[in-house]
């Protein structure tokens, strides 16, 4: 089987053109060498894979006919990835900022929620009507007539 519709199959990438644009981009190698997308992949290969900024080792078990539930991936693959870059991806999903700087740009709009909960609607309670709020009354008419 073609290692781009292996790797869709085992359900590591999405699509397989997907599959193939990461094996365009010497993402994936067999061994030392980055392989094509016509490569054939056999029982007992070592597929080195280049994704989410880490670097997955996997084993091939069998050779799948087609693209199978997420269950059944572990009867064609084992996974033998170093620790270390699962602790890598977890420091950096840890670390990552998830929102501007502050005081870069105009606020989001959950930003802009925040803001709102945070002042609170007491302002529109206080000022309903909106004579009493500029002092006027009803006098003023009386005075130009």
């Amino acid at each position: 089987m073609r290692i781009d519709k292996f790797l869709w199959s085992i359900r590591f990438y999405k699509t397989r053109s997907i599959a193939t644009e990461e094996i365009k981009k010497n993402r994936v190698s067999m061994g030392t060498s980055a392989v094509k997308s016509s490569k054939e992949v056999k029982e007992g290969d070592i597929i080195k894979i280049r994704k989410n900024q880490i670097d997955y080792k996997i084993k091939v078990l069998q050779i799948p006919k087609s693209r199978m539930g997420a269950k059944l991936v572990p009867l064609h693959i084992q996974d033998v990835t170093d620790k270390e870059q699962y602790e890598l991806l977890k420091l950096r999903k840890m670390t990552q900022d998830y929102y501007r700087n502050k005081g870069e740009g105009r606020p989001t709009k959950k930003d802009r929620r925040d803001m709102d909960d945070y002042v609170g609607n007491d302002i529109d309670a206080d000022f309903t009507d909106w004579d009493d709020f500029f002092g006027e009354t009803g006098n003023e008419t009386e005075d130009e007539g």
